[in-house]
């Protein structure tokens, strides 16, 4: 008879296979993406609440140096970087010089930001995504070559290249901190390490989808040099007048069509997206109806003649939304930003 005691039936001599329990792990995180929990809380809500500030001052300084135009301002301030030997020129102060003090203020605090965005993101570097210092840096960049090119309009007399160049480095920041903003939000978003959620299977962009996207933000940002250039030279207003350097209209007018198109079809496309990325649908669809309003916009502008400023401006204000919202697309939908994640299994031992 054997004994209870015996060896056999001691716990770690079973030699029965008892199915072990199994329990899903989420996998590590990824560097590129997640934040680590050692950032501070505080930071974590500064970063895009200063990139989304950045996205709208941006905006803002497309639309004010396009009223700075209009309204023919552009050397209203004769001199750079003040404005007639001071930071506030008091006694000249009129309209015309607000607006390109104005200007020249919004661009300085752009700069502030970007320069603080990216002091940050090079102190925080060990806990933030390793991309941002590298985009807040290439931001950065772009603000000074912008400033660059804001002395040599002004010290230059307007030349029309060098204005055209202004305004598409603006535009182009708009688009880099647009998808930067969202890039961020996504990155914050991101479970902590050892949560649970993050073992969830994240939304995989389609491939048609990242194909079709760069289509209209590059025939966009053709179209916004097009229009840079026919209003530097100031040729849809001589063409009007004179029947002068109307090859500049005529161009900007047939870009139009490829550029509206692609948006308009990038908007259909994302009703075929399956829905655990519905915001991508809705930036989407977003852009679609900009670009009809800004051909209204076009439309109006040219049976007027240029003679209503306040169309004008506007014209250039939703173009430069339109670039905002590409952007979004851009940093939503960048290769690396959703991906499918599988859980891993692990035997739990109790």
């Amino acid at each position: 008879m054997v004994s209870l005691q015996s060896p056999l039936f001691s716990r770690g001599s079973l030699a029965v296979d008892t199915p072990l329990p199994v329990r899903a792990q989420p996998p590590p995180p990824t560097p590129e993406l997640s934040i680590g929990p050692a950032l501070p809380h505080s930071l974590r809500r500064a970063l895009p609440l200063l990139t989304g500030h950045l996205v709208v001052a941006l905006v803002a300084l497309v639309v004010i140096g396009g009223t700075t135009r209009v309204m023919e301002a552009g050397l209203a301030c004769p001199d750079w970087p003040l404005c007639y030997g001071a930071l506030l020129p008091g006694h000249q102060m009129n309209l015309q010089v607000f607006l390109e003090w104005f200007h020249r203020l919004d661009a300085f605090l752009v700069g502030l930001a970007l320069l603080t965005l990216s002091g940050l993101s090079v102190a925080y570097r060990a806990r933030l995504p390793r991309w941002l210092p590298w985009f807040a840096a290439g931001a950065l960049a772009l603000v000074a070559a912008q400033g660059l090119l804001g002395a040599l309009t002004v010290l230059q007399l307007l030349q029309a290249s060098t204005v055209t160049a202004h305004l598409i480095t603006a535009l182009v920041l708009v688009l880099l901190v647009s998808a930067l903003h969202q890039r961020l939000l996504v990155a914050l978003a991101e479970p902590l390490p050892g949560s649970r959620a993050q073992g969830l299977p994240a939304p995989v962009t389609p491939l048609w989808w990242r194909v079709l996207l760069p289509v209209p933000v590059v025939l966009v940002l053709g179209q916004c040099v097009l229009g840079g250039a026919m209003a530097s030279q100031w040729s849809a207003q001589l063409c009007f007048a004179a029947g002068e350097a109307c090859s500049w209209l005529l161009a900007h007018r047939l870009g139009a069509y490829p550029a509206a198109v692609s948006v308009l079809l990038l908007g259909l496309g994302s009703l075929a997206l399956p829905k655990p990325v519905a915001i991508w649908r809705g930036l989407a669809l977003t852009g679609s109806g900009l670009v009809l309003l800004q051909v209204v916009l076009g439309v109006t502008t040219l049976r007027l003649e240029l003679a209503v400023p306040a169309i004008t401006v506007t014209h250039q204000f939703v173009a430069a939304l339109l670039v905002a919202v590409l952007g979004a697309l851009l940093g939503r939908t960048w290769p690396g930003l959703t991906r499918s994640v599988q859980p891993n299994l692990e035997v739990d031992h109790g």
